[in-house]
């Protein structure tokens, strides 16, 4: 679907709020509209260090991608739930290590395929695509024609699944989905994820954010460590285990606590089959 598509404005809610533009307000830009803005303010009031979690997700992110270029020479990366394009996208850090690296975006907020030239500006070596879906239909992402076109499935691939999953309510069963994704990747292939937690949260807090949930659109799943850890089973999780976000290879330096992240992070390679 091109981004002038006949049904692009019917798609383009803009009084509904969408993660993907409540996380671009909370990150500073301004791709994001008063519905978004409205949702992200509400839960502000209750939880102030949201900007702070936003970007220490998006650092996790970042970090992760380098090491998995620098250190385990990755050249390919399937990031589903990509949000909207803003600082160091996967391609801009893969690419600005080893420019042959190549890309494939997946989201299914209209707006991020509005802005999807952004994520296919690809260095002359590697290539960048973007398919239009949602990670609650791996069988859709997994045939679609620009994967294969993409990536090379013959090698290894690291699949990022970053704050994405709670948005995947419990009965959507976002760990068969999380299977079924790893499953489809080459061996020797990468696994990144973060996902939100109430667990370094006090008692107040996390009544006053699940009021805020009740009434907030898609409806937020923070999970605990032993729900997170779900995720990796079969797989080896690399040091420093599932951490906090901010915790996991940091850069020296003073760094948020996990109250103030509010979520854990991992990168995990697939076995030998």
């Amino acid at each position: 679907m091109s981004a002038d598509s006949p049904d692009m404005s019917e798609r383009l809610d803009v009084t509904k709020p969408h993660p993907a533009r409540r996380y671009d307000y909370w990150l500073g830009g301004k791709d994001n509209f008063q519905a978004d803005r409205d949702a992200a303010e509400a839960i502000a009031a209750v939880f102030p260090h949201i900007r702070t979690a936003a970007r220490e997700n998006r650092a996790f992110m970042q970090r992760a991608v380098r090491f998995l270029t620098a250190e385990a020479s990755v050249r390919q990366f399937l990031d589903i739930g990509t949000g909207l394009p803003t600082n160091e996208n996967v391609h801009d850090v893969a690419q600005g290590i080893a420019p042959e690296s190549r890309i494939v975006y997946v989201d299914n907020d209209p707006l991020v395929l509005v802005h999807a030239r952004a994520l296919l500006t690809s260095s002359p070596e590697g290539a960048t695509a973007y398919i239009d879906a949602d990670a609650r239909n791996p069988e859709k992402i997994l045939a679609d024609p620009a994967l294969r076109d993409t990536l090379d499935f013959s090698q290894p691939i690291a699949l990022l699944l970053v704050a994405l999953l709670h948005f995947v309510e419990d009965h959507e069963n976002p760990w068969e989905i999380v299977k079924h994704l790893v499953a489809a990747l080459p061996a020797g292939s990468y696994l990144v994820l973060s996902h939100a937690t109430f667990d370094p949260l006090d008692e107040q807090t996390i009544a006053a954010m699940n009021a805020v949930n009740k009434n907030i659109k898609p409806v937020f799943s923070p999970r605990s460590l032993a729900e997170v850890t779900r995720f990796f089973e079969g797989l080896d999780v690399l040091e420093p285990g599932i951490v906090s976000v901010s915790d996991w290879r940091p850069a020296p330096g003073p760094r948020p606590t996990p109250a103030e992240a509010t979520g854990y992070g991992a990168v995990a390679r697939t076995r030998s089959r």
